[in-house]
């Protein structure tokens, strides 16, 4: 199966699980394509007591997931893009929604 995400929280919980489910959804061979939208692109930063987003976003990548994160969410942020945050426009996201054959909105 091809899976995408649009990721559109900050929120440290919800950021973990649906990177946990990316990594399952890898583990299970599928393939998993995940754009952070919104406060979406700070996901990378996001610090937690019980909750590791870094990890399992950084877990996520080393295991070849695709990640994008929109230019525009970055710059409204005054985010750079780096490895966790890739720079894509929403021809990007709109690729993912034509192209995955079930796609998750987490928000």
């Amino acid at each position: 199966m091809d899976l995408g995400i649009i990721l559109e929280t900050n929120d440290a919980e919800r950021v973990w699980n649906a990177f946990r489910l990316a990594n399952t959804a890898l583990d299970a061979d599928h393939s998993v394509e995940v754009f952070l939208l919104g406060d979406g692109v700070e996901a990378p930063d996001l610090q937690h007591e019980k909750f590791n987003p870094h990890g399992v976003m950084r877990q996520y990548t080393q295991k070849g997931g695709d990640l994008l994160a929109c230019g525009t969410c970055l710059d409204s942020r005054d985010l750079k893009p780096d490895d966790l945050r890739p720079r894509a426009t929403m021809n990007d996201c709109l690729q993912l929604v034509e192209t995955a054959e079930k796609v998750l909105t987490i928000g």
